[in-house]
């Protein structure tokens, strides 16, 4: 760095604990700061989540930097999420840094020489980002006040030290005992560490907020550090960091509604990328839940089968609950199905994992709903791709040829049988290659992000009404673009209304607003 270059302006979000709304609030500050004028850049040094994504150079990263990087109006990039940890077992992760897969590691392991093995990749992603962009929004894991882990720490105070960032201290208010939360995380941080606490955030905010000032007011008193805001629970949409988010109330049994379509969502225990359906929850006349019992399966007007990060795991537990049984019996019965990525694997007649890639089983009979098998190899598929749509039967006949675009995460090679035709014709880095399979009404791709094409998803949602004998009753949807544009924009006009900015920019030693 240029000696005459100014210095990032820093800012990290810490909390109390685990979904206290740390990735929300980060992607806030990333938006009110680029609305601000600032060249904004995201940045989370280790990131546990089965959501992740394909950057334009193929490196995979954590979805919420990927939000992040959207709210700021940048291209997403690995260094804002240099160590993505994806559990695929009970104990164990598979290990992607800076973007490449470096395996499976068990827990242990990885909490030991492996983790102080990746501090140099944080270190020098972290100063990177520094050096590029005008403002950093830092985000922690978990809480800071962890003692079992903090020798090996690499994603809170140690980065906070190492970019001398200030940091506000965020707790969910709704879950009760927030402020013991945030004495207690006070009372067990370093005196240097503490030091570097600037600011408290309570989240998720429920009633009158003059009957909690009396509560802010001894929380300043007693820690000595200002209570910058109360941030109101909300319901925005903004993309959520795992499937941490979807809860148990998710899980509904098929209700039958003349003004929403049913959608169920196959609950694999290893479900992957559930964010793939957002763009399904975003429509008004579609009711999006998830089902991991045949009783709450009915017979919906289309079933799903996500991404997995343990297929052949995930593929077993179809066939134990009883639920592949009811899912081929529902194709029988000419009810849509799809497919996405290990979905669309188990769809086929046989998954093969010989070098034991993703689990300790090496090959598994599939549901035999498409003419295709998979197997397995070492290298991970991961890049952007882009295409035309070649299939021209069911929902596609009414987007034949038009554009689709999406991301692929995989380690599996899908053959189909002879004669069969793709769905799309797809481009990469330069190589073209067809991708995904129909059978009937069934359908199966390995491109994540497919329903976030506007026109596809569209034609799809007509389809399904028109099998029902009705028309659509919604004339038209927003673009998922202008829909996340829109959800950025509102949570920051919330976030400004919620918190003292104005002492923000002063604590990261910002100026005024830019833009005033």
């Amino acid at each position: 760095m240029s000696s005459n270059k100014k210095v990032a302006a820093k800012l990290m979000i810490q909390g109390t604990s685990s979904s206290v709304g740390k990735s929300v609030l980060a992607a806030a500050f990333c938006r009110i700061f680029y609305q601000e004028g600032y060249l904004v850049s995201p940045f989370k040094a280790q990131n546990m989540a089965l959501n992740s994504y394909v950057t334009a150079t193929g490196g995979e990263m954590g979805r919420a930097q990927v939000v992040q990087a959207q709210a700021a109006g940048v291209e997403p990039e690995v260094r804002m999420n240099p160590i993505l940890l994806k559990p695929s077992g009970p104990t164990g992760s598979q290990v992607v840094i800076m973007g490449q897969s470096q395996g499976n590691v068990t827990a242990l392991r990885y909490h030991g020489e492996y983790q102080r093995m990746t501090w140099p990749f944080v270190k020098d992603a972290l100063h990177g980002l520094l050096d590029d962009f005008e403002v950093v929004v830092i985000e922690g894991a978990g809480s800071p006040a962890e003692v079992n882990l903090k020798s090996n720490d690499i994603v809170n105070m140690r980065v906070a030290l190492e970019a001398n960032s200030p940091v506000l201290l965020v707790a969910d208010i709704d879950r009760g005992g927030a402020l013991a939360a945030v004495v207690g995380t006070l009372e067990l941080v370093e005196p240097e560490e503490r030091a570097l606490i600037k600011g408290i955030i309570f989240n998720k905010f429920r009633g009158e907020l003059a009957l909690l000032q009396p509560a802010l007011d001894f929380m300043e008193e007693r820690t000595g550090i200002p209570v910058l805001g109360v941030v109101p629970y909300f319901k925005i949409r903004i993309p959520d960091e795992d499937s941490v988010a979807i809860s148990e109330a998710d899980e509904k049994p098929s209700v039958s509604s003349s003004e929403q379509l049913d959608i169920a969502v196959i609950r694999f225990p290893y479900l992957s990328n559930f964010t793939d359906f957002d763009a399904l929850q975003d429509e008004t006349d579609v009711s999006v839940r998830y089902v991991s019992e045949v009783a709450n399966l009915g017979k919906p007007d289309l079933v799903i089968l996500p991404g997995s990060k343990n297929t052949l795991a995930d593929l077993r537990f179809l066939h134990e609950s009883g639920l592949g049984a009811q899912v081929q019996a529902l194709c029988e019965q000419e009810v849509p199905l799809i497919g996405i990525c290990g979905g669309y694997q188990m769809m086929g007649r046989l998954v093969m994992d010989p070098l034991h890639t993703e689990s300790e089983l090496e090959e598994m009979i599939g549901l035999g709903i498409l003419p295709m098998v998979t197997e397995f190899e070492p290298q991970k598929h991961t890049v952007q791709s882009k295409g035309t749509i070649l299939a021209e039967q069911g929902f596609f006949t009414a987007c034949t040829g038009e554009s689709v675009v999406g991301y692929e995460i995989h380690m599996g090679r899908s053959t189909m049988d002879k004669g069969q035709s793709p769905l799309f014709n797809l481009t990469s880095n330069g190589v073209s290659y067809t991708d995904g399979l129909q059978a009937g009404n069934s359908y199966g791709t390995y491109l994540h992000g497919i329903f976030d094409n506007d026109g596809l998803r569209t034609a799809l949602l007509i389809w399904l009404w028109q099998r029902r004998g009705q028309l659509r009753p919604v004339e038209a949807s927003l673009s998922q673009a202008a829909l996340r544009e829109s959800a950025f924009n509102e949570l920051a006009d919330l976030v400004r209304q919620s918190v003292d900015i104005e002492r923000v920019r002063t604590i990261m030693g910002l100026g005024s607003d830019r833009v005033n």
